[in-house]
């Protein structure tokens, strides 16, 4: 007879560990308490002294410290501004490329004013940006920081205006009817239908903008006009005060500085809201496990951004979305059409009356400003805008020759995305006129070597644009497409000329139309530079703005913003504007 030993024993044995339940606390639970509370005691700090910075007076002198001990607070100042630029960008961007997209008139005269707004120059909105908030706010340095604001939002918003406006355009016909059958509304049509299908452009286009506002952040925080000196604490100023002294040292921390919050911005914020937007892309057939993020699992897919998102933005959509239904349908019952045709023609009427006033009032006082030019500074600033053309199409050129393959290699590959996305985050946010004086000191000797600094600083300016939008339209392109390529054995040369380059066509104009007005942005640092006491520059239309935002003249900084933007809206209307309408209707992704 057996023992029951055996038995004993079983009925005794300790159970396996059962598995740890969802939302149950972990041993990393109280580092975590630790650190949330470090956050907010260090976000209470900084709202402290970004408050008490902003809301002081006007100092007579700042002095821009060379320690590495001031980098921390610098960052946070120009973090806050960058921040406040860009939320500022995304909303402007909404609502200007909706109205362009939904409106026959509107678009007639918003999208070139849109070409006309991103050929000008950060320093041409200089003198009238920062004289209207000083004249706003005299004894407070809060017009400052709000016009150095305002200066990063010039150099931030048009790619994503541009973007949501091509996104728009090119919505698939199917999807539209959807709307109308299901009978969207206005706005429950621009959260349900617009919103969710530029989710992915807007988010890359996103990225690029911060990208372009580290750029000008040196320009931003540390400029001339006239006689007067406005230096903000940040680290564009510290990068740009150590360019000057040509302290080499000083460049390298404020770089290791800026690379730091880099890194932690791609972490904490975009790399987690890459794989969150991957659900908006358009597809018809099941896709692949969705690309993974180790932070973000770590934290359990609690990305602050989206967190914000969804605890304070979207119920505050949904209610929106509620109440403008109710309303629409007790507005239904007593619609009155010829008296709201009425209401709306008076509207129009008043705003283009305002609109013509305002015109007229402004090209009066232009014309008495370039009344003081003679013919010969005309002539001057042609041959210069002439230069800065060959060199502005020479960075695009070439930019667009390595970021097509690149950006396409990326967006179809979620492994490389991984790997790439933070370096080409990395690369495209570290200021290329931080750079810049490293470059100076090797290529300064050279023959010609201004010249060929001036072009590199252009390409580093223009590129990421290009790049950024490729990926993003490469990341767009259905998996159901992709694997068609596959079934009918396409080539090399047969899946880029049916596939991949109709698929990115959309994205790659949005990406050529704002990298083309970032080189001719970037000619304003690339071509007129302060470097080691002196200036060093060439002759070209960046060089005239910015000797001429540097001399207070007024009438020649006008001149020279005028001639840009004829050039750019000319090539806008000549070249873009019909590969605009050809991606809104040969390419555009419909059944």
């Amino acid at each position: 007879m057996p023992s029951p030993t055996v038995s004993l024993q079983t009925a005794t044995t300790i159970p396996p560990a059962l598995k740890r339940p969802a939302g149950s606390r972990s041993s990393w639970s109280f580092l975590i308490d630790i650190t949330v509370f470090l956050f907010v005691m260090a976000a209470i700090y900084g709202l402290y002294a970004v408050g008490h910075t902003w809301l002081g007076p006007v100092p007579a002198q700042v002095e821009i410290s060379q320690s590495p001990r001031a980098l921390p607070l610098y960052a946070l100042y120009s973090l806050v501004r960058l921040g406040l630029a860009y939320l500022l960008s995304l909303a402007f961007a909404l609502a200007y490329g909706y109205a362009a997209a939904r409106s026959k008139a509107a678009e007639t005269v918003l999208v070139p004013l849109l070409d006309i707004l991103q050929s000008i120059p950060v320093l041409s909105f200089l003198p009238g940006v920062m004289l209207a908030m000083v004249a706003l706010f005299p004894n407070s340095q809060l017009g400052i920081e709000l016009g150095s604001i305002v200066l990063i939002f010039t150099g931030q918003v048009w790619n994503i205006a541009f973007s949501f406006y091509s996104s728009l355009k090119s919505i698939p016909r199917e999807l539209r009817e959807a709307a109308i059958i299901y009978r969207f509304g206005r706005w429950q049509r621009f959260v349900e239908l617009d919103l969710p299908y530029s989710t992915i452009g807007l988010v890359w286009n996103s990225m690029m903008s911060v990208a372009g506002g580290w750029f000008f952040l040196m320009a931003c925080e540390m400029f001339v006009l006239g006689k007067r000196d406005f230096r903000l604490p940040g680290l564009g100023s510290y990068l740009q005060t150590a360019a000057s002294n040509g302290d080499t040292r000083a460049i390298l921390w404020g770089l290791a500085a800026m690379v730091a919050v880099i890194v932690i911005l791609d972490q904490l914020i975009w790399r987690p809201v890459i794989v969150w937007a991957d659900k908006f892309k358009f597809e018809q057939v099941e896709t692949a496990k969705a690309t993974t993020h180790n932070l973000l699992d770590f934290l359990g897919r609690a990305s602050f951004v989206i967190l914000i998102f969804r605890v304070a933005v979207r119920p505050v959509m949904d209610w929106i979305t509620v109440s403008l239904a109710a309303g629409a349908a007790r507005a239904a019952a007593t619609f009155s059409a010829p008296k709201r045709k009425t209401t709306r023609r008076s509207l129009l009427i008043t705003l283009a009356a305002v609109i013509f006033v305002g015109l007229g009032f402004a090209v009066y006082h232009a014309a008495g400003e370039l009344s003081d030019l003679h013919r010969a500074d005309y002539f001057t600033l042609l041959r210069s805008a002439g230069l800065t053309f060959l060199r502005v199409n020479g960075a695009l050129l070439i930019g667009a020759i390595w970021t097509v393959p690149v950006g396409v290699a990326i967006g179809f590959s979620p492994r490389l995305v991984r790997i790439a996305q933070p370096l080409v985050q990395l690369a495209a946010s570290i200021p290329a006129t931080a750079l810049f004086p490293i470059i100076l000191l090797f290529l300064i000797r050279l023959p010609a070597g201004f010249e060929i600094a001036a072009m590199l600083l252009m390409l580093l300016g223009t590129q990421w644009y290009i790049l950024f939008n490729v990926i993003a339209g490469a990341m767009a392109i259905p998996t159901d497409l992709k694997e068609a390529s596959k079934i009918f054995r396409f080539g090399s040369w047969d899946r880029w000329r049916r596939l991949i380059l109709p698929g990115i066509f959309p994205y790659l104009i949005t990406g050529m139309v704002t990298a083309s007005g970032g080189a001719w942005n970037a000619s304003i640092i690339a071509e007129y530079f302060h470097f080691q006491g002196g200036i060093v520059s060439t002759t070209g239309l960046g060089s005239a703005i910015s000797g001429a935002s540097d001399a207070g003249r007024f009438d020649l900084l006008l001149a020279s913003t005028l001639i840009m933007a004829t050039i750019v809206v000319l090539i806008n209307r000549l070249v873009w504007r019909r590969l605009y309408r050809l991606a809104a209707t040969r390419f555009k992704l419909e059944t």
